[in-house]
Parts: structure tokens; sequence; C-alpha cells
């Protein structure tokens, strides 16, 4: 896909739906903006999966650019990135909007038919 008329970038917002749609992902995302940043052995610890799930998680919400992950060290500590997620929201908005509007004008409509 191309940029859409937000310019944010279709592909973002599939990938970021994508990424989005495993429940595992969206807890993953959860603790990682509470905590702020965190290592993969350290979410392993309170998720019900093992790390190396963990780190595949994490892996597809970096391709998604949801999280981005910073080497301290032997560690690899990952982080919230709130951008791509925002793009993504703004798109969803555009489209309720839309839809929106779409209703409003078959709600005119049916009330000038009644009259």
């Amino acid at each position: 896909m191309t940029d859409g008329p937000l310019g944010g970038g279709e592909d973002t917002v599939d990938s970021v739906i994508a990424a989005l749609a495993d429940s595992t992902r969206r807890q993953l995302l959860d603790l990682l903006s509470e905590q702020g940043e965190a290592t993969a052995t350290t979410l392993a610890e309170r998720m019900p999966v093992s790390r190396q799930a963990v780190v595949k998680h994490l892996a597809v919400l970096d391709a998604a650019g949801l999280v981005t992950a910073n080497r301290a060290g032997r560690e690899v500590r990952y982080t919230v990135q709130p951008a791509a997620l925002a793009r993504t929201a703004q798109w969803m908005a555009a489209r309720a909007a839309a839809w929106d509007q779409r209703l409003a004008r078959i709600k005119r409509i049916a009330e000038l038919d009644s009259n």
C-alpha cells in the first residue's frame, strides 16, 4: 500500500493492526508502557509464555514500529515508540468520522422520506 490521505503510510497502519491482533503482543506493549523500558527476560517473568516467545513477539512489535530495541552491554532493552500507534489511531478516527457522516446522511434522508 502507499501513503493514504493522512500521509502516515498505510503500510504502517497495516503493520500495527497486524501486530496488535495478537493478545500477547498487546500485553507486552502494555507492560512496556507501564515500565518504560524492559528486557525480554524481565517481560517474560510477567508473561505466561517463554522468553523465546517474548523475543519473537517483540520482533513483530519492532517491525511494526511499536517498540525499539537498544543494546546496553549484554542486554537488549525495549521501549515503546508511540508514533506508529498514533498514526494508526488517527487513521481509525478518520474512518470513524467518515462513517458518522454517512450515518448522519442516511438519517437525514430517512427523516425526509418519513415526512
